[in-house]
């Protein structure tokens, strides 16, 4: 199968994420995918982007460790014209391409300063319809942010917006945990490709360019600078092999002729070449720092390596790497840590690290390419990306021959709030009839006004005042077993008759208990208090009566808050597992399967909103589902039975 896939990248020091980004790109492309690469950062034609349209941003980058000080290309602070513009840009990629799949590189995990634009981009796929996959794309080492809150919006995010987290390293070597707190509701979104690597294996050759060199390099910033002038030191010092000093596009020109001139004459200084691999596969010693890219190049040459990792600013993912894959046993890096840097000390390290043989190495995952391109496909191609169970389970009603009838249902509408005009907007987005609860003592006659003409909307009776009279420690109720029966009848016909006083044709008889509780007594009586049907929450694990004691009955199953936990998103799992169960009880039962989703506008936070958008878009994309309006469900008489308490 053929997708379309974006994949969004911005660097802002060297060129290290572009590089990876770009090396998955050329693998979905080489798949047959149409791809397309926005790079952010500053252009880099040293990259290769083979089969991959390119779309240049206005480009920022930063000096240093400053990331939330954006500059433009003539230096000056990025603006509103240059953010802008970007943001533009992007959208029209993705107006233009209508991708199956979105990749973001990094973020949510980093490249905060730089969320606007990701998150626009994010709700531009979601928009879709069907709406794209959204994959995060991460190296091996992250870097946990420094300010308190940053973590929980990263993790936020993730849950809000993303199907999957592409994790490009080996988990048996360098899981993600040893440097992020994986928490255990995004575990199951992180999936290990391996390292990303499509560079081929060059053999050593004898008399070529660069044989028995040391190399030094530093990726594609200024940041490579410091490194730099320690070689020169060190080179003067080490003078029985030949160095060579391959310096990056970012280092200015001024810097680039001092290190010339400043070279002994066993050293050639010159620009970052593309043929570095085979450079590095013919040297005696590469020394860098430990970047993603130039340890996997490392590797791959099986060189030795002296590596001074990038340390400034808290940044503590070159070094773990570094160690983390010697300790493991992938390769022995000798680490010079960057404060205690200098000339002597990296000569001391290649001297010492040049009388070491060559050692085995270990086995580690390079095959990231090919498993990223595999998972994007799975990603591509499956609309049940979130949603494993309740997709089984939905395929078992398909095989059948059935079908599951979808019906919504939200609580405790008062008045019109911009929440219920989201409600009401994402109805219309899914073509899906909504019936809202409103409370009769509370609910305005501009609630009532706000809701005559949407032709999705009908309006069903939540209880009267929705007051708990449950005595204290018990489970909160309006209508439980804890008054006398006729005041309960009372009450309900009373919220009957406001309801249809405030709401007129749009309300239906039906009740909807507060809490989703009510006695077995009035459930037996409300038929003689003027209702018609019987809105509850029903129990997953068994069928809900189609119809008892004169009430049409249909209940909610799907209810993605969690209340016990103080509010928000229940983990994904609970509720896929729920709802999956609730729709192989009602298969069981025989005759129509009724599926029904209860929101709550005035309560929900921006994950709950992302999850019923997602939700809804995966089941009414299901060959099984069809939509169904409560104005049905409860005008059709059916089969007498024992009413199924809630």
């Amino acid at each position: 199968m053929t997708s379309r896939v974006l994949i969004a990248v911005t660097h802002l020091l060297g060129v290290g994420h572009l590089a990876r980004a770009a090396a998955l790109a050329r693998g979905l492309a080489a798949a047959g995918n149409e791809v397309t690469l926005i790079s952010g950062g500053a252009p880099a034609p040293l990259v290769a982007m083979d089969g991959v349209r390119l779309v240049q941003l206005p480009p920022v980058h930063i000096v240093g460790t400053a990331f939330s000080a954006l500059l433009g290309s003539d230096g000056a602070p990025a603006g509103d014209t240059i953010m802008e513009e970007r943001r533009r840009l992007m959208m029209e990629a993705v107006a233009g391409l209508r991708p199956d799949v979105v990749i973001t590189e990094l973020f949510p995990f980093g490249r905060r300063v730089l969320a606007d634009e990701f998150l626009a981009l994010a709700g531009a796929a979601r928009a879709l319809v069907p709406r794209a996959a959204i994959l995060s794309s991460v190296r091996d080492v992250l870097v946990v942010p420094s300010k308190p809150g940053r973590l929980e919006e990263a993790h936020a995010r993730l849950l809000a917006l993303y199907d999957g987290v592409l994790v490009h390293g080996d988990a048996a070597v360098l899981p993600l945990e040893r440097s992020w707190p994986v928490a255990a509701e995004i575990a199951p979104l992180l999936h290990y490709t391996g390292y990303i690597d499509d560079r081929p294996v060059t053999p050593a050759g004898e008399g070529a360019d660069g044989a028995g060199e040391i190399v030094v390099s530093g990726g594609g910033s200024a940041a490579s600078l410091p490194l730099f002038r320690a070689a020169l030191g060190a080179a003067r010092s080490v003078a029985g092999h030949r160095w060579r000093l391959l310096v990056g596009r970012g280092v200015p020109e001024e810097a680039f002729a001092a290190l010339a001139g400043e070279a002994p004459a066993h050293m050639t200084v010159e620009r970052a070449r593309a043929d570095f691999p085979a450079l590095l596969a013919r040297a005696a010693l590469s020394v860098s720092q430990a970047g993603y890219n130039t340890v996997i190049d490392i590797v791959r040459a099986r060189v030795r390596a002296v590596v001074v990792p990038f340390e400034a600013g808290r940044e503590t993912e070159q070094r773990l790497r570094a160690e983390s894959l010697a300790e493991a046993g992938v390769w022995p890096f000798a680490v010079v840590p960057e404060a205690g840097l200098s000339a002597q000390a990296l000569a001391q390290a290649v001297t010492q690290t040049l009388a070491r043989p060559l050692p085995p190495g270990a086995a580690i995952d390079r095959d990231g390419v090919a498993a990223s391109v595999a998972l994007v496909a799975c990603f591509a191609q499956a609309r049940c990306r979130r949603f494993p169970a309740l997709s089984r389970a939905l395929d078992e009603v398909a095989a059948g021959g059935g079908s599951v009838a979808l019906w919504w249902r939200d609580d405790d509408a008062v008045a019109p709030t911009p929440a219920l005009d989201r409600l009401l907007s994402l109805a219309a987005k899914h073509a899906l009839p909504v019936a809202i609860a409103a409370i009769p003592a509370h609910a305005t006659q501009a609630l009532a006004d706000r809701l005559a003409g949407e032709p999705l909307a009908s309006v069903l009776v939540h209880g009267l005042s929705h007051a708990n009279h449950a005595p204290e420690g018990e489970k909160k109720a309006e209508f439980g077993p804890h008054r006398p029966l006729a005041a309960l009848c009372k009450d309900a016909a009373e919220g009957l008759r406001r309801a249809g006083e405030t709401f007129g044709a749009p309300l239906l008889p039906v009740f909807v208990p507060p809490w989703n509780r009510v006695s077995d007594d009035l459930a037996a009586q409300l038929a003689a208090c003027g209702f018609a049907g019987l809105s509850a929450a029903g129990k997953a694990t068994r069928p809900d009566a189609r119809r008892a004691r004169g009430l049409a009955i249909a209940h909610t199953h799907i209810d993605p808050i969690d209340w016990h936990g103080g509010g928000g998103l229940l983990p994904l799992a609970e509720i896929d597992d729920r709802a999956a169960l609730a729709v192989r009880a009602r298969a069981a039962a025989g005759g129509e399967i009724v599926l029904g989703l209860l929101t709550h506008h005035l309560a929900q936070d921006e994950a709950t909103w992302a999850f019923c958008d997602d939700l809804l878009a995966f089941l009414l994309d299901h060959p099984a589902v069809v939509r169904a309006d409560a104005r049905r469900l409860f005008r059709e008489a059916g089969e007498e039975e024992a009413w199924c308490a809630a």
